[in-house]
């Protein structure tokens, strides 16, 4: 299918997406350092703007619209979080955009928390404005590590399927679990996922395996949590502002903080996608992103639709 993506960032979900077969023909996103990694990793078809001033005129029409609109103002990270956070006011640009071009679906990421946020009403506001312009909807929360990630990752996944679409959307089954049932690889653990490459003060190639110094701490809080190599990681986040630092996972060895690679092999993109910019800048696009692996196990369910 024909793609358009919007709240892009590094190309987390969009990479899943070209996994699984997808043409993705469109993309928007803010952050100038995410685009640029977008762009040298997936193509020159991503637009830098603020979504609120790009006209639906100038974005083409599509089979599927996806985004993982942002979610720090819905995370249970930000204690802050309320119902009136101007950044849970950015879905309604993403409900433009599908309302104005109708694709036959669409694809919606966003934060486990958001299921608790004033008590469930603002999904529920979420979800009616999403039927208002037509569409069925249907949400489920899916954990990364199901999925081969090296990391426990729930995020909630709004699939719609515009009303005239004879199609039902099956959300994808887990291809790994905690302790091998029903037949299933056992979760992938952090050290093995880390364990070949060298550490970053060792002389290498290896691209953006650079980490930060700053200090280790072990209170529990995200972050500074002890790390079980024999385990996933814990969610790799991308607390912290543009005006500083972000906290970043210990390494399984528990000695420093992860590399810029490290993370985003947690974060399952392959070992040679290049990031731009800053390495703050670098670890909040890797802690914002979308797990590609998980995107590729959603994005390959859209195959199944066979309609034109």
């Amino acid at each position: 299918m024909n793609v358009v993506s919007l709240f892009s960032g590094a190309g987390g979900l969009d990479l899943g997406f070209k996994m699984a077969g997808h043409n993705i023909i469109w993309a928007n996103d803010l952050c100038r350092d995410s685009v640029e990694t977008y762009r040298i990793n997936l193509g020159n078809h991503i637009v830098c703007g603020d979504i609120c001033t790009i006209n639906e005129k100038d974005v083409p029409d599509c089979d599927i619209i996806i985004g993982g609109f942002p979610c720090q103002g819905f995370s249970i990270a930000n204690m802050k979080r309320n119902s009136e956070d101007e950044r849970n006011q950015l879905y309604k640009q993403l409900i433009r955009i599908i309302n104005a071009k109708q694709p036959k679906f669409f694809l919606a990421e966003n934060v486990k928390g958001i299921f608790s946020l004033a008590k469930g009403t603002v999904l529920k506001m979420i979800l009616g404005d999403f039927e208002n312009i037509g569409y069925r909807v249907q949400t489920k929360i899916l954990n990364a590590a199901d999925y081969g990630v090296p990391q426990l990752r729930q995020r909630l996944f709004i699939v719609g399927i515009r009303n005239n679409i004879d199609h039902s959307f099956v959300y994808p089954l887990p291809t790994h679990s905690a302790n091998g049932v029903n037949n299933l690889p056992q979760w992938i653990s952090v050290g093995e996922t880390l364990s070949t490459l060298p550490d970053p003060k060792e002389s290498n190639n290896i691209l953006n395996h650079d980490y930060s110094k700053y200090k280790l701490r072990f209170n529990g809080y995200i972050g500074h949590r002890m790390i079980d190599p024999l385990k996933p990681a814990p969610t790799v986040t991308a607390r912290g502002d543009s005006k500083g630092g972000v906290v970043v996972l210990h390494h399984p060895n528990n000695k420093r903080r992860m590399s810029c690679r490290e993370l985003a092999l947690v974060q399952s993109f392959p070992i040679n996608y290049a990031f731009c910019g800053t390495r703050s800048s670098i670890y909040r696009q890797i802690g914002n992103a979308v797990p590609p692996l998980l995107a590729y196990a959603i994005a390959k369910q859209f195959n199944a639709y066979t309609g034109v």
